[in-house]
């Protein structure tokens, strides 16, 4: 009679080696189910703190995307990429509400004190295991080219290039949309002050290759509203 394999019989080891690998897949699933359930819950945050910030950043991570895409951004970074533009302002829930929405000048104090968000944005994403580099991303989003940002003063390529993204949607969002202290710019007014800091606060690269995205949300809204945007204007 022939003796029975190894592979006939069953290995024990084998056997193990699989169910680790199944477990460890499980476990990792879970894992980043965890993760984007947090990610989602403080998009949430956002949207309690001040409706208008939730809702502009969940605009934003689909920008960003665009914008990375067309500037080549591997794929596999581009969750990164999302995390960043969607979180970039979570920091603000350290900000009191007063500063926040305060209608008139910010003094000194308040100034410096919401210039303070992008800190707290990454001192709270750099918790999240795999986050590092969209934490730095946020950390970063209001640097500018000429090294006059903050919270670093970094210039040129010394910014990530997703912060250089995030900026410019960041400041194109906030310039269109209407605050209760003030009323939003028109799309074309906001893409030319975009255009005319370009080579100092903003990227050219990252501002030509949002434009096109800018342009299609505008007619967006603009058909919406059953007109065009060059009829606008």
């Amino acid at each position: 009679m022939k003796a029975a394999t190894i592979a006939e019989l069953g290995s024990p080891v084998v056997d193990d080696s699989a169910w680790l690998r199944l477990r460890v897949k499980e476990l990792e699933e879970q894992h980043l189910t965890f993760r984007n359930s947090l990610i989602c819950g403080f998009n949430q945050l956002l949207d309690l703190k001040d409706i208008s910030t939730g809702v502009h950043s969940t605009r934003l991570a689909e920008w960003a995307i665009r914008v990375a895409r067309k500037l080549n951004i591997p794929e596999d970074h581009l969750y990164q990429v999302e995390v960043a533009a969607l979180l970039h302002d979570i920091g603000k829930i350290g900000v009191p509400d007063a500063i926040l929405k305060k209608q008139g000048p910010l003094t000194p104090d308040e100034r410096a004190l919401i210039n303070r968000h992008p800190e707290y944005s990454w001192s709270i994403l750099r918790l999240f295991p795999g986050l590092e580099d969209a934490s730095l991303y946020a950390l970063h989003h209001h640097e500018n080219l000429d090294g006059t940002g903050y919270p670093a003063g970094l210039k040129e390529t010394e910014i990530p290039l997703v912060s250089r993204i995030v900026s410019v949607i960041d400041a194109y969002d906030a310039m269109v949309s209407n605050r209760c202290y003030r009323k939003g710019l028109p799309h074309t007014e906001a893409v030319r002050r975009l255009c005319e800091s370009s080579g100092t606060q903003f990227d050219l690269q990252v501002v030509q290759a949002f434009i096109p995205i800018a342009e299609q949300e505008a007619d967006a809204v603009f058909a919406a509203a059953g007109t065009s945007a060059e009829a606008a204007l």
